[in-house]
């Protein structure tokens, strides 16, 4: 049996529909919101005789990649999020990796290049969707799309991207695994542009709808250095949130921003907050050096996040963020 397993959003998706237009493959899909990144141990080790595993940090399934290679399963990994320690892994005759934790590079481009654009239309809209506006550009001017062209996979990146946040599936407007069964069925994205009554057309009247909603976000810093700003405890917040760090980021390119989302599981004796950072765009790197600082937080230089900051402790959150930049 062969497994599946991909992060939620437009890179982990896109990376996979890559993967299979090229090398189809009956699979276990295992995937889920963004945030839900400790996905391997779903995965039946009894049953398992090799593994994909796409856009979630090795760092957070070392134990369960471990049990996998010490009961001889071959496991292929692509990510760009920080690693932690893989010299266990990179000797191991059944693991074959593509790690690449280059602030410029996602998981959808490093499998790009791993079968020679062969699907470069769908890795563009990736790079978009994962807001890396310059990776994106480049493959285009190499690809020789139009504005138009290029304008309408920019758009479909952000909006498979911004479908993956979520504190649970119910959320969601589709499920990821959902949302790629429907998209793998098109080589070429840019087919999408002709459809009417899409994904694309669902996606993007949702999103612009959220995303209205987003403007009144109240600003808690907003300094030369970083802006922090927080959305309340609703389901089109919590669809924003990345996607919302990402507009921001593009619009103040040497700031870096925060936007802290209400958890639906706070109460009035813990309130907590989900927490998107975004280091400038100008200076791609610290992100996850901020996060981590906190316990449940991770992610990659140029975006990171925290995933539980209770409330008591965001001043602290907030001097991190300053000091870091500043």
């Amino acid at each position: 049996m062969h497994y599946d397993v991909f992060n939620g959003d437009a890179d982990g998706i896109i990376a996979l529909i890559q993967l299979r237009l090229a090398q189809p493959q009956d699979a276990v899909l295992i995937t889920g919101v963004k945030r839900d990144i400790a996905l391997l141990q779903q995965v039946d080790v009894s049953k398992a005789q090799s593994v994909t595993v796409l856009d979630i940090s090795l760092e957070k399934n070392n134990t369960p990649l471990t049990k996998l290679l010490n009961n001889n399963v071959a496991v292929f990994y692509v990510d760009h999020h920080r690693t932690g320690d893989i010299s266990k892994f990179i000797n191991n005759e059944h693991f074959t990796g593509l790690l690449n934790t280059d602030a410029n590079t996602c998981t959808s481009l490093l499998v790009n290049d791993y079968l020679d654009n062969r699907f470069a239309y769908w890795a563009i809209a990736a790079a978009f969707g994962d807001n890396m506006q310059q990776s994106a550009q480049q493959l285009v001017n190499k690809m020789g799309l139009s504005i138009q062209q290029s304008s309408f996979l920019a758009e479909l990146g952000v909006y498979i991207n911004y479908n993956g946040y979520g504190a649970s599936i119910e959320d969601l407007h589709f499920h990821p695994a959902e949302l790629y069964k429907q998209l793998i069925s098109y080589k070429n994205p840019l087919s999408l542009m002709t459809k009417t009554n899409s994904v694309f057309t669902v996606l993007k009247q949702a999103y612009q709808q959220d995303m209205a909603k987003a403007q009144s976000a109240k600003i808690l810093v907003d300094t030369g250095v970083c802006k922090v700003v927080e959305l309340a405890n609703e389901p089109w917040a919590r669809r924003v949130s990345g996607v919302f760090s990402n507009e921001l980021a593009n619009q103040s390119p040497d700031k870096a921003h925060a936007v802290l989302t209400l958890n639906p599981s706070s109460c009035r004796t813990e309130v907590n907050y989900t927490v998107s950072v975004r280091a400038p765009l100008n200076n791609k790197q610290g992100a996850d050096e901020v996060c981590i600082q906190f316990a449940t937080g991770g992610g990659r230089a140029g975006a990171a996040g925290i995933n539980k900051l209770p409330a008591a402790n965001i001043d602290e959150f907030v001097a991190c963020l300053s000091d870091y930049y500043g």
